[in-house]
């Protein structure tokens, strides 16, 4: 026991060593970083993802989700939206990366910015921005992002599937992984809160109801209510049928999922799992409570936090052409 606690020890040193290079990169980023290059910058982000999110308010969950998965994978580096190559399987390729929506948004907005401003602004940059800006149009909180991200020439589909946090995870993984990119518990269940918004496809979370441990039994950390109501949309081998993530208020961003995560209506063995840990268990409990009181305030300092992940700033990396490809 002594000799696996101290591999899991080194395991997570060997992590932090390259995590301490990229805080270090981060303080390249800084609010106002294209007020001289580009000094429409974020009106032209904010109006263009406009456009998409007035004609379809569903886009929100999807684009907030591409935040985390591109800053999940080698940092906030845009990798998350380059195209697979003959000789390369991209991140976007990937089975958790198959379900994201508005890849078109970001290249209309990098599109928009490149008229007015061509070869400026990133596509990390314009990620972390649309994001931050589809979730304030549908009544969720906003948060001054720094900028100065640039663009990754890498992108793996092997790394995404590993290193993306899955649905089944137990807490003691989500923390550890978490850890590794300079997160904390705080922010773990904070950014779990994005799952107010959203939808599932079912083979997500269908083993909770199904076949749990493997002997056709449900999930007994989750109320037997909510799973016989999802048991009329979801039969055990369904792939196809989407359920809402926060039921009645998928479409809008607020602090309902903490509600439901504490009455034991999490979709996710991930968000089961906040109840697992002493300080997780007790900010559920806490905006469950107080209807969100510190919410909106907290998930913006986590998403500005999360944002700084593995930055590549200065002359590392580059400023792509198109999103889709590198130059």
């Amino acid at each position: 026991m002594a000799f696996s606690r101290h591999i899991v020890v080194l395991i997570l040193q060997l992590m932090l060593v390259p995590l301490a290079f990229n805080l270090c990169n981060a303080q390249g980023l800084k609010y106002g970083f294209y007020r001289k290059t580009c000094p429409r910058v974020e009106s032209i982000v904010r109006e263009t993802t406009a456009q998409y999110i007035s004609k379809a308010p569903t886009l929100a969950a999807p684009l907030l989700r591409m935040q985390f998965h591109d800053c999940f994978v080698r940092g906030c580096d845009g990798s998350v939206m380059l195209n697979s190559t003959k000789t390369n399987q991209a991140e976007r390729d990937a089975i958790p990366n198959q379900s994201l929506r508005g890849f078109q948004v970001i290249n209309g907005v990098k599109s928009a910015l490149e008229n007015k401003c061509p070869g400026v602004v990133s596509c990390a940059d314009i990620v972390a921005l649309v994001a931050r800006d589809a979730v304030s149009m549908i009544k969720g909180p906003y948060w001054k992002v720094p900028l100065g991200r640039r663009d990754g020439r890498v992108s793996n589909m092997l790394e995404a599937l590993n290193l993306l946090p899955a649905p089944f995870a137990n807490i003691s993984s989500l923390k550890a992984q978490f850890v590794s990119l300079g997160l904390n518990a705080k922010d773990l269940v904070v950014l779990s809160g994005g799952h107010t918004i959203g939808t599932s496809h079912c083979f997500a979370f269908t083993n909770r109801m199904y076949n749990f441990t493997g002997n056709g039994d449900a999930d007994p950390t989750m109320d037997p209510n909510y799973i016989a109501g999802l048991k009329l949309k979801c039969s055990p081998t369904d792939v196809t049928t989407l359920v809402e993530m926060d039921p009645g208020s998928f479409k809008i961003f607020d602090e309902k999922y903490y509600t439901l995560v504490a009455k034991r209506r999490g979709l996710f063995q991930s968000d089961s799992a906040l109840l697992d840990d002493i300080e997780t268990k007790a900010y559920v409990k806490r905006q469950a409570l107080t209807h969100g009181k510190t919410f909106f305030k907290d998930f913006g300092k986590s998403m500005v936090k999360m944002g700084k992940i593995g930055v590549l700033t200065g002359q590392a990396g580059e400023i792509r052409k198109h999103c889709d490809f590198v130059n």
